[in-house]
C-alpha cells in the first residue's frame, strides 16, 4: 500500500486541510481528510473491472462545513443518540451539550467529526497505514476525562478497508467511536439503493421511540421487515412495509442490530451487501456489539456532493459499527464505558469481492 498527500481546502480559520490517498497493489483508492478522519472516496472495481467512487462525499472542503449528515466522518466521543443529553456515571450525572432537539448525536455541536486530526503516515515493514490522533480535553462537549484517541485507516492487498481505534483517558468516561460512511455499491452517484441486497447477522434489533432512541426492547427480527437474517432488497421494507410503525418513525431503517457475537470483542462478520448489476459484494466485519443500519432517510436533493452529483432520499446507506445507542440508560445493553487506564481497542472492515 502506498500513501501520497495533497493540499485539500483550509477552514475559515485559515487552518489548513490535508487529503491521504491510500492505493493498494490492486489500483484500490481511499481518500481521507484529516478534518473529521472524513473517507471521501473509496474506488473499487465492478465484475468488469470497471472503477467507481462506492461512499457519497463532497468535491471540496466547503462542501463540509455545510450539514451533510456525517458523510465519511469519525463520530465520537459517543456515537448515534444519547436521549436527555445527559448520563450517570459513578453517581454523577453529566449534561452534555444538546445538537438534535434535546438529545445528544454523534458527539455533540463539535465532536470528532469537526476537528483537525493530527496525521502520520505508518510506514514500516510491519505496518502501513494512516494514522489519526485526537486529544479530547475534560469537559469536551461536557463529557468527563482527557481522552486520547488515535484512528488508522488501511487499505489491505485482499480489497479491504480497515479502520482500527484506539482510546485511553485519565477518568472513567464513554467513548464509542464509528464511521458514518454511506455506501452505494453502484457507485455514489447511481441514484436508490433500495436494490441493494443486505444480510444482517443479528436475530434481534432495538426498536425506537419517536426520537429515534432506543426503548430498551429487545424484539425479535423473525416475522418484521427487519429480518435480515438471509440477502434481502432494502426496499422491500422500505416501499412495501412503509406503514410499519418502527419504520414510520425513523422515516425509514435507522436502527440498532444486535450481532450474533460468539466471544465479547472478536473480529466477526457483522453484515454483506450485494449489488446485482455492478456484481460488487461488501462484506463488513467488526469487534462491536451491534451495527446501526440507517437507510440515508434524511439525504435531500438540496445535497450536492462530488462532481454535482444531488444525493436525496436512500441514495445511500450506513452500516455504523457500535455499542447500543443511549447504552447508560439500559443498563442490559453493553457498556460504553471506558475506565480510566483501560484501552478501548475495537476495528471494522469492509472488504469488497465480485459476486
Amino acid at each position: 500500500m502506498s500513501i501520497t498527500k495533497r493540499h485539500f481546502g483550509n477552514l475559515p480559520d485559515g487552518q489548513e486541510v490535508t487529503l491521504f490517498t491510500l492505493t493498494n497493489k490492486n489500483g484500490l483508492t481511499a481518500e481521507i481528510i484529516d478534518y473529521g478522519g472524513i473517507l471521501v472516496s473509496l474506488n473499487v472495481p465492478d465484475k468488469n473491472g470497471e472503477m467507481a467512487d462506492v461512499v457519497l462525499g463532497m468535491n471540496a472542503m466547503e462542501g463540509y462545513l455545510g450539514e451533510t449528515g456525517y458523510l465519511g466522518a469519525l463520530v465520537g466521543r459517543h456515537a448515534n443518540r444519547i436521549g436527555g443529553a445527559s448520563f450517570v456515571l459513578n453517581g454523577r450525572e453529566y449534561k452534555l451539550t444538546q445538537n438534535e432537539g434535546e438529545n445528544q448525536l454523534h458527539g455533540g455541536h463539535k465532536g470528532f467529526d469537526k476537528k483537525v486530526w493530527d496525521a502520520r503516515i505508518i510506514d514500516t515493514d510491519e505496518d502501513k497505514g494512516l494514522e489519526l490522533s485526537l486529544f479530547s480535553p475534560d469537559g469536551d462537549e461536557h463529557y468527563p476525562g482527557n481522552l486520547k484517541v488515535r484512528v488508522i485507516y488501511r487499505l489491505t492487498d485482499d480489497n479491504a478497508l480497515e479502520i482500527e481505534y484506539f482510546g485511553v483517558a485519565d477518568r472513567d468516561t464513554v467513548l464509542n467511536m464509528t464511521n458514518h460512511s454511506y455506501f452505494n455499491l453502484a457507485g455514489h452517484d447511481q441514484g436508490p439503493v433500495t436494490k441493494h441486497q443486505l444480510k444482517i447477522n443479528a436475530d434481534f434489533y432495538t426498536p425506537v421511540d419517536a426520537e429515534t432512541l432506543p426503548t430498551g426492547e429487545i424484539l425479535s427480527v423473525k416475522n418484521t421487515p427487519f429480518d435480515f437474517t438471509d440477502f434481502k432488497e432494502i426496499g422491500d421494507g422500505l416501499l412495501n412495509h412503509s406503514g410499519n410503525e418502527q419504520i414510520k418513525l425513523a422515516n425509514g431503517y435507522d436502527h440498532n442490530y444486535v450481532l450474533r457475537k460468539t466471544e465479547r470483542n472478536l473480529l466477526e462478520e457483522a453484515c454483506c451487501v450485494y449489488e446485482p448489476v455492478s456484481g460488487r459484494f461488501m462484506r463488513v466485519l467488526t469487534t462491536k456489539p451491534g451495527v446501526q443500519f440507517y437507510s440515508g432517510n434524511f439525504l435531500n436533493s438540496t445535497l450536492t456532493g462530488k462532481n454535482g452529483a444531488r444525493y436525496d432520499k436512500w441514495h445511500g446507506f450506513c452500516l455504523e459499527t457500535q455499542y447500543f445507542p443511549n447504552a447508560l440508560r439500559h443498563s442490559h445493553f453493553p457498556s460504553p464505558i471506558l475506565k480510566a487506564g483501560e484501552r478501548y481497542h475495537h476495528k471494522t472492515i469492509y472488504q469488497f469481492t465480485i459476486k
